[in-house]
């Protein structure tokens, strides 16, 4: 097992490195930079695509922090620089916030050769890529993920979309950056809730794809919490090659991809059933993944009967919740069900969910939902 990082490695790190991840994907292809400081931005700014405007998407709580800068480094670059300052929140994840992008880049006559900048975390990101995909038919966007969670995967990959009360991120569009900015001392102003949010989507990867990466968390777990910058980056980068292996193989998730909603069924049912913003979706999918190891040695694919005891302990650790919540006093799993049956994966009016066969190798199955609601019977009580 992996030696954990020590938190007073922090002082330590090298601000002047950065990993470079590569998404590979033909023409569409682009890098993730991950690291800290001016070398980062210096990095950065060889990438910026060419335009006639850069347009800053931000919103009320990151604006205050980090557009400034962001503001003074794009001035050099692009002849007119424009912000846009939206409502803070995954209830505001909505047509009524879009439009207030399009309201902007209207008003202030952007054209074909705008590039927008998606400032914040992944509610940010993915309405700025949505914009950008739909603006005069699609225009250059930048990812400058400032959440873990959106650094680790809203950000890559190119899943863009706005939320429906009847179901989350239903309405939306494949549209791949042009590049992803990750600066690591944009974690440092993270409410410690954001941060351990960003550890469920971290987490997910290793019962999905990298069992050794699932242990080097188990021995790092600690130092993760407390803000080590090496054990951040290289959590960072470890999350951005699996998400970007998986991505270039499955661009639009037709198929493998699919393993990345791992508990993200689940999750998506406790975001739209507890309300937009109740739930904080990290937090949301490690409860589902929770309940999606259960499913799964249910289903007889779990074989090693310690790892679900290792998971739950793991998610502890890290400030989760691993105890999924009722949805519905008077009939709590059908009420998951119905929600469920919305997700993206559902085919047929069947639901179809990410489970584990065994730890380390993900498949996306066909559940009866008699099967289901057993399973919510037995584990979710008032």
């Amino acid at each position: 097992m992996t030696t954990a990082t020590t938190a007073s490695s922090f002082a330590q790190s090298d601000r002047a490195a950065i990993d470079v991840v590569q998404i590979d994907l033909a023409e569409r292809s682009y890098p993730i930079l991950i690291g800290q400081g001016e070398s980062l931005w210096q990095e950065a700014h060889a990438h910026w695509p060419k335009g006639t405007s850069a347009v800053i998407v931000t919103n009320d709580t990151v604006a205050p922090l980090y557009a400034k800068a962001l503001r003074q480094r794009l001035e050099g670059h692009y002849p007119k620089v424009i912000e846009v300052v939206l409502p803070d929140g995954e209830q505001y994840k909505n047509w009524e916030t879009l439009n207030q992008i399009f309201d902007v880049l209207l008003g202030q006559a952007a054209d074909r050769k705008a590039v927008l900048f998606a400032l914040g975390g992944g509610v940010i990101g993915d309405m700025t890529g949505f914009a950008a995909a739909c603006y005069m038919r699609g225009v250059p966007f930048v990812q400058v993920p400032t959440t873990l969670l959106a650094q680790v995967d809203s950000s890559v990959g190119g899943k863009t979309a706005i939320n429906h009360p009847l179901g989350k991120n239903m309405i939306g569009a494949f549209y791949q950056p042009k590049l992803v900015v990750c600066d690591l001392d944009t974690l440092k102003t993270l409410p410690a809730a954001e941060l351990s949010a960003g550890l469920g989507e971290v987490i997910k990867y290793g019962p999905i794809y990298d069992m050794a990466f699932f242990e080097w968390l188990e021995a790092n777990v600690q130092a993760l919490v407390a803000q080590d910058v090496e054990a951040l980056r290289y959590a960072v980068r470890r999350s951005c090659e699996i998400k970007a292996a998986v991505v270039s193989a499955d661009e639009t998730e037709s198929g493998l991809r699919e393993i990345l909603n791992f508990g993200h069924t689940f999750g998506h049912a406790i975001e739209a059933g507890k309300g937009y913003g109740a739930w904080l979706h990290g937090h949301a999918v490690a409860a589902g993944m929770v309940l999606a190891s259960h499913l799964s040695t249910k289903l007889g694919y779990q074989q090693d009967a310690q790892f679900h005891a290792r998971l739950v302990a793991l998610l502890e650790q890290a400030g989760l919740p691993v105890q999924a919540p009722v949805l519905d006093a008077t009939n709590n799993a059908q009420r998951y069900l119905d929600l469920m049956r919305v997700d993206k994966k559902s085919q047929g009016g069947a639901i179809r969910f990410v489970v584990l066969k065994p730890a380390g190798k993900a498949v996306t199955e066909k559940v009866d939902d008699a099967i289901v609601a057993n399973l919510l019977n037995e584990l979710i009580t008032a």
